[in-house]
């Protein structure tokens, strides 16, 4: 595509100019400002201060090499080192015909494909998944998708929490409390009522508790009738994790819970002690800061009155038992031999940041020959209107089940006011896409490290940064074509630019891979938001000021070729965030 082709003249053109160079990082990318230009690299500035060279010689130097006359206008330098390109219209219609060919317009897959294990969602055995679940889910979902399509092998693990001291509290519950019926028509909600009860119970009753820690060694020993309670509960909670994931449209690689490593674990404590990693301290095992790290960037320190202080990592409790440290380093050791990954990303909010700079730099240590890059996604919350954390009237956390029905019967309003003519079915089904597809634009449209606020009104309304406004673009589109029925073609076409409006749509289609390029590096849903909604805006204009339908000939034959592209962008990059499009709204 043709950013790319001018990003690999403008590496080759540095290399002649410094063989020893690293060119991966020379990158174009969009102006900023269109007045500078169409495309612009300011990578010539961090070549030239590693090197203490003038960087403005340098970009002398090396634009003296670069020839991209077939694209660009001739290149230009500005301030202390930029380099911007302005296109040529026959190079900017050249693309659109080529990338009309495509099966993906306006990709291109990763010269050097890379394998990365996208860790996301991990509900917890037993409980209902709730609104709390929604970032990790929706947001790991869109990274794997737009990692695929840029042609890395993605493999996505579902880390699901089966394990801890929470199942002795269960177990005793089964066993004393069950009622079966209750059990066959809600399991959640009676594993939940179990749950609720015995751990009350045991905060005033201490034979209550001492009965949960028995339960729970027992299971932990492999006893026969724990185990098969235990995988009871699992199967019932997995029926409620798929009908969800169902709905969402989401799948995952692999299912492995906390108990799949249960194996590893005294292995990992015993070679972090081999290796001098971790140490006994009052009955427990820890690893503390070995001074590697300058103390403000240590996670094993804290910082107290001006002072370092010991911050150590918990690995194994006084009594034997591991935690979630010792099973994540376990999980790690896993994929690393099993998978062999050049990356690892985990999707989690953002109150777990110390716990994995804890366990990356701990792993560093274990595994200083492993390449892998970790990199730990973090998340802000979901708040109410009132600024508080999201919640039910009553003060209770929602479930996701029912966040995802009222989605849906408040977007069928929407689409009854604003519909008429088509059958109830019809009504319902654009209601699902429309509401599920809200929740999920509501959530990947901002920053992820920002909180932000729920709103019913803001996510369904048909205006501004919202999924309605997208998919209600798309559908713009679609009925251009069912205007036309047969007359629509598909043959090829030369796209004929000459409106302003046109040029500047057929400028932003470019940009799609770029932008899924962004997202991949660093882990951001939201720059795609961002670029369709632009990318809605571009076309609503240039459909407002460049007649489609009531043009004729060449012109009429190029603007609806555009039309076509655009409204395949559309409906992949919004693939690519996990909502699904609709023909009619």
């Amino acid at each position: 595509m043709l950013p790319k082709n001018l990003e690999h003249r403008l590496q080759q053109a540095v290399s002649a100019v410094l063989p020893d160079a690293n060119t991966d990082s020379v990158l174009v990318r969009p102006c900023p400002d269109p007045k500078f230009g169409d495309y612009q690299s300011n990578a010539l500035m961090a070549l030239a201060k590693e090197r203490k060279m003038n960087p403005r010689q340098l970009a002398i130097d090396v634009v003296a090499k670069l020839d991209v006359s077939e694209w660009c206008e001739k290149v230009e330098i500005a301030g202390a080192g930029f380099l911007n390109f302005r296109l040529k219209p026959g190079a900017i219609a050249g693309a659109l015909q080529e990338a009309a060919k495509m099966k993906d317009p306006f990709v291109q897959k990763a010269v050097k494909p890379r394998t990365v294990v996208v860790d996301f969602s991990g509900p917890n055995i037993a409980k209902p998944m709730h609104v709390g679940h929604i970032r990790s889910t929706i947001l790991g979902d869109s990274l794997a998708r737009i990692l695929r399509l840029l042609g890395h092998k993605v493999i996505t693990d579902n880390h699901i929490g089966d394990w801890g001291t929470q199942f002795g509290k269960l177990l005793v519950g089964w066993k004393n409390h069950l009622d079966r019926t209750a059990l066959e028509k809600d399991p959640i909600s009676e594993m939940e009522r179990l749950y609720k009860l015995v751990n009350s119970a045991c905060e005033t009753d201490e034979k209550v508790l001492e009965s949960a820690r028995q339960e729970l060694v027992k299971l932990q020993n492999g006893d026969g009738e724990n185990l098969a309670i235990w995988r009871e509960m699992i199967a019932l909670s997995e029926t409620q994790f798929a009908r969800v994931y169902g709905r969402l449209g989401i799948k995952f690689d692999h299912t492995f819970g906390e108990s799949f490593y249960n194996p590893r674990l005294k292995t990992v404590v015993q070679e972090l002690r081999d290796k001098g990693i971790a140490q006994e301290s009052e009955g427990a095992i820890c690893v503390f800061s070995d001074g590697s790290l300058p103390p403000q960037k240590d996670p094993l320190l804290k910082q107290e009155d001006g002072k370092s202080k010991p911050n150590p990592c918990l690995i194994q409790k006084s009594d034997g038992a591991a935690n979630y440290a010792t099973t994540d380093l376990a999980t790690l050791a896993y994929r690393l031999e099993t998978w062999q990954p050049d990356d690892i990303a985990y999707v989690t909010d953002g109150r777990q940041q110390l716990h994995f700079s804890q366990i990356f730099s701990i792993f560093k240590r274990w595994h200083p020959e492993a390449k892998t890059k970790l990199a730990h996604v973090w998340f802000g919350s979901i708040l109410g209107e009132d600024g508080k954390p999201f919640k039910t009237r009553s003060g209770d956390t929602i479930k996701l089940e029912d966040l995802l029905d009222e989605a849906q019967e408040r977007a069928f309003k929407v689409v009854q006011e604003k519909t008429t003519g088509l059958p109830e079915s019809q009504q319902r089904e654009i209601a699902r896409v429309v509401g599920l597809g809200a929740i999920k634009y509501a959530d990947l449209s901002p920053n992820r490290q920002s909180d932000y606020v729920f709103s019913w009104d803001k996510m369904l309304a048909l205006q501004g940064n919202t999924a309605p406004y997208l998919l209600y673009a798309y559908t713009r589109i679609r009925s251009i074509f069912r205007k036309l029925g047969e007359e629509a073609s598909t043959a090829p076409v030369n796209f004929l630019l000459a409106a302003p409006d046109e040029i500047t749509l057929a400028k932003h289609l470019l940009n799609f891979g770029l932008t899924l390029e962004a997202v991949a590096e660093d882990y951001r849903p939201n720059f795609l938001c961002t670029y369709l909604f632009e990318l809605a805006g571009h076309f609503a204009r240039f459909y407002e000021n460049c007649p489609v339908l009531k043009s004729e000939g060449p012109e009429r034959a190029s603007r609806l070729a555009l039309c076509d592209l655009t409204g395949r962008v559309m409906k992949q990059g919004l693939e690519m965030l996990g909502i699904e499009t609709t023909e009619q709204m």
